[in-house]
C-alpha cells in the first residue's frame, strides 16, 4: 500500500494558526443544530429521539428513516432508501466498499489530480488488473478528457471513477460531457463510481449536475455529510445505486468492514437532513463571501504570483505559485510562518502519473469554507509581501506580464 499523501500533511502543518487547507464547509456545533431543528418544529420528533435513544447496533447498511431520509432530500424520483441507500462511517469506506466490490477482475480509471482514497482505490484490491490514472489539465480547466478517457479503456476496463464537484479544483463538469461519459461507459458496461462530496455547493444552481445514481443504471454516487453540511464530526457517509444487484454486492463486502454506524450518528445526520436548505444557504454565503476575497487576493492583489482557474463548485481551488518555488517548498515555508496549505503532493503520486507537466508541482489547494478566512489571508499576505522581492531576484527577467484566467 503507498504511504498516505495527506500523512505527510499532517506532521508538516498540524501546528499552524491560520488554515487555509480545510476543505469542507462551515462546522455547525450541536447547539446550533438543535436550535435549527427547534425552529424547524422538528416535525419528526429527533430531538427527543436523541435524548432517548438505543445504544445496540442498527441494521447494516443503516437504519430505514435515516435511508429514507437521504433518498427524500438528496436523490430525484427513482431511487428509494428502502433499496437503493447505504449508510457507512464516513464517505471513504464507502469508497472502498465500491472498490473492493467492483475493482477485482478488471481495469480500472481514475483521473489525478484528485484524493488519495478516491483516486487510487482499485490498487489496494486484491485481484484488481491495473488501475490507468488519467492527467486532469489546468489548461482544460481541470476537466475530465473524454477522448482521453476513450483511449485508456481496455477490454477489460469494468470501474471508472469520478469525483465531481473536483476535488482538489473546485470545478463541476457540464452536463454534456457527464452525459457522453455515460454513454462511453454504458457501451462497454463499465460501472461509475462518483465521489459527489462536494455536490449541492455549487456557486451557481443552475450547473449543478444530476446525481450518478439518478443518471446512469450502472452508477453509484458517494455522498458524505462532511462537506456540504459541515457535518465533518457526524462521520455519516452513504452509497446510493440504482442496480439492486449492485447494492447486495456492496452490502456482501460492508459485512466485511464496518457494517453500521451508530444511532446517535445517525440521528444527527437526519437533523442535519431535515434543515438541509437552511444550512446549505448559511454556508454558500460564507463560501460565496470568501470567494470574493479570494478572487481580490489573487486576481488584484497578488497576480504576479497567484493564477487559478476560478472555481464554480465546492470550498476549495487549485492554486499556482508563480514564483521560484514549488508548492512543497513554498508550503514548507508557509508552515514555519504558521499558514498551512496543501501542496500538490496531497493530490498527486508523482511516480504514476504527471497530471499535465511538471507544472502541477507549482499547485496547492486553499480551502475556503469557514468564516475565519480574512486572517489567514492577511497572514498569507504578509508573507507574500516579505519575500517577493527575494522570489523576483530568483526567477528570469524575461517572465510574461500576469494574467488570470478565468
Amino acid at each position: 500500500m503507498n504511504q498516505p499523501w495527506s500523512k505527510r500533511h499532517k506532521e508538516e502543518f498540524g501546528q499552524c494558526k491560520f488554515s487555509l487547507s480545510n476543505s469542507y464547509a462551515e462546522p455547525l456545533s450541536m447547539t446550533e443544530l438543535l436550535d435549527k431543528v427547534r425552529a424547524s418544529g422538528d416535525a419528526y420528533g429527533l430531538m427527543e429521539k436523541y435524548r432517548d435513544h438505543h445504544l445496540g447496533y442498527v441494521p447494516n447498511g443503516g437504519s430505514l428513516d435515516l435511508r429514507r431520509d437521504i433518498a427524500r432530500v438528496v436523490y430525484d424520483d427513482g431511487l428509494s432508501g428502502d433499496e437503493h441507500v447505504l449508510v457507512f462511517p464516513g464517505g471513504q469506506i464507502a469508497i472502498q466498499t465500491a472498490a473492493f466490490a467492483f475493482a477485482s477482475g478488471c481495469h480500472s480509471i481514475a483521473f489525478a489530480p484528485g484524493y488519495q482514497s478516491t483516486v487510487q482505490s482499485p490498487n489496494w484490491i486484491i485481484g484488481n488488473e491495473g488501475l490507468t490514472v488519467i492527467p486532469r489539465s489546468p489548461e482544460n480547466d481541470w476537466q475530465v478528457d473524454a477522448t482521453k478517457l476513450r483511449d485508456a479503456i481496455r477490454r477489460n476496463t469494468k470501474f471508472l471513477i469520478l469525483n465531481e464537484p473536483h476535488n482538489p479544483g473546485g470545478i463541476v463538469m457540464s452536463v454534456a460531457l457527464q452525459r457522453e461519459i455515460i454513454d462511453i461507459c454504458r457501451e462497454r458496461d463499465i460501472v461509475i463510481l462518483c465521489d459527489e462530496v462536494y455536490r449541492l455547493l455549487e456557486h451557481d444552481g443552475d450547473i449543478r449536475l444530476p446525481t450518478m445514481a439518478n443518471s446512469y443504471e450502472k452508477g453509484i454516487s458517494v455522498v458524505a455529510m462532511s462537506k456540504p453540511w459541515g457535518g465533518c464530526g457526524i462521520n455519516i457517509g452513504w452509497i446510493a445505486c440504482r442496480d439492486r444487484d449492485m447494492v447486495r454486492r456492496m452490502i456482501d463486502v460492508q459485512y466485511f468492514g464496518c457494517a453500521c454506524v451508530s444511532r446517535a450518528s445517525e440521528i444527527q445526520a437526519r437533523m442535519v437532513l431535515a434543515v438541509s436548505e437552511t444550512i446549505l444557504r448559511e454556508r454558500m454565503n460564507i463560501i460565496l463571501d470568501n470567494k470574493s476575497k479570494l478572487i481580490n487576493f489573487i486576481e488584484n492583489e497578488h497576480g504576479e504570483w497567484f493564477e487559478w482557474r476560478r472555481p464554480n463548485a465546492g470550498a476549495i481551488a487549485f492554486v499556482k505559485f508563480k514564483g521560484p518555488w514549488t508548492s512543497d517548498v513554498l508550503g514548507k515555508h508557509l508552515a514555519r510562518a504558521g499558514i498551512s496549505i496543501k501542496p500538490a503532493y496531497c493530490f498527486v503520486d508523482e511516480t504514476t502519473v504527471a497530471p499535465t507537466s511538471e507544472e502541477v508541482s507549482k499547485y496547492f489547494r486553499i480551502g475556503y469554507g469557514e468564516k475565519e478566512i480574512a486572517s489567514a489571508l492577511e497572514a498569507l499576505g504578509e508573507f507574500v509581501r516579505a519575500h517577493e522581492s527575494s522570489w523576483r531576484e530568483a526567477l528570469p527577467s524575461t517572465r510574461e506580464t500576469p494574467v488570470c484566467s478565468l
